[in-house]
């Protein structure tokens, strides 16, 4: 029901700030807001996203739990989904959300609307470049009458 009035609720808000901002300021550079919102947008969340690749390519080689910098880089792409939507309050939700201090607080508002019953992270389980792996193999020989697809 909450996704439906959000469906709902966001163009209507929408609609009503485009009529009021471009009554106050007028049709072209109204337009001109939205377009540099999005092309200004679009570059903050790919150098954002960025960063929040290697922070999670870091969680992952220093065995840490992923679970925030994966979170953080969800909101990254869904603040660029926002921010190329066009619309005023999408642009302000999207900019809040490329905040690292906003998306610590919508973090802390989910973990204490979400329960995990465990996780588990053992750290034993690391390779190292000098661990041996046993194996076995069978010796495949030439054969006398090639099958006419490879010459020698």
């Amino acid at each position: 029901m909450r996704l439906l009035l959000a469906f709902i609720a966001v163009p209507l808000i929408e609609i009503g700030l485009f009529i009021q901002v471009g009554d106050y300021i007028g049709l072209w550079p109204t337009l001109t807001i939205v377009l540099l919102t999005a092309i200004i947008g679009t570059s903050l969340v790919r150098s954002q996203g960025i960063r929040a690749v290697a922070k999670l390519q870091d969680s992952f080689l220093t065995m840490q739990n992923p679970v925030e910098p994966l979170a953080h880089g969800a909101m990254i792409l869904f603040a660029g989904a926002l921010l190329l939507t066009p619309g005023f309050f999408t642009d302000f939700i999207g900019v809040l959300l490329l905040f690292p201090q906003f998306r610590s607080f919508v973090m802390r508002q989910l973990r204490s609307r979400i329960k995990m019953n465990k996780f588990n992270f053992n750290k034993s389980d690391k390779h190292h470049a000098d661990d041996v792996i046993d194996g076995s193999f069978n010796d495949v020989t030439p054969r006398d009458n090639p099958s006419g697809w490879t010459k020698d």
